[in-house]
């Protein structure tokens, strides 16, 4: 069975990006970003929202501005298996699953037939799954900055949550690791 992760960039105040849709918090630090980089290398998979998805998608094909860790990052995000939920996509792109009709169903079915972290990314499709009472573990990246409103980590009443980790991934920007309680 698959281990579920909710693993985002978050401001101070609960926010993952601003009222237009921006992810407002600026590039991360080196350490930071290789640290973004490791993680992704060891998921088995990732199950997007769509919206997220096709922010994401700046990674399938490559630049010529990106750096050694910038190739590397991209490289580790299109090995992954990717699964999409989504009502409007009528299709995918590469290494990529869509998913849509009865979500929460193959949903389900992607947990217990998988086996290993799978990411799921998206606020909305990470309250979907908290709502399901799938997450197992939520990673926040906590970074310095307040939105003040914005679109919230948390849309829906927060779950109930235990703190079972936290460190400082650089001189600004916090880990935190809950689990539901």
């Amino acid at each position: 069975m698959a281990t579920f992760v909710l693993a985002m960039n978050v401001s101070i105040d609960g926010y993952v990006d601003d009222e237009g849709g921006n992810l407002v918090m600026g590039p991360p630090s080196q350490t930071h970003f290789d640290l973004w980089t490791e993680t992704v290398e060891a998921y088995a998979g990732s199950l997007y929202g769509r919206r997220m998805y096709e922010l994401m998608r700046y990674w399938d094909d490559d630049r010529p501005e990106w750096d050694a860790s910038l190739r590397r990052f991209a490289l580790a995000w299109r090995r992954l298996p990717k699964w999409v939920v989504s009502s409007t996509l009528d299709s995918a792109g590469p290494n990529a699953t869509l998913i849509s009709g009865d979500i929460e169903a193959r949903i389900r079915e992607l947990k217990a037939q998988k086996e290993g972290t799978i990411s799921v990314t998206g606020p909305q499709l990470a309250g979907l799954v908290t709502r399901m009472g799938l997450m197992d573990e939520y990673h926040l990246h906590v970074r310095p900055c307040v939105l003040g409103r914005g679109k919230p980590l948390f849309s829906d009443e927060p779950p109930p949550l235990r703190l079972v980790s936290s460190r400082l991934i650089d001189e600004d920007t916090v880990h935190l690791v809950y689990r539901p309680a």
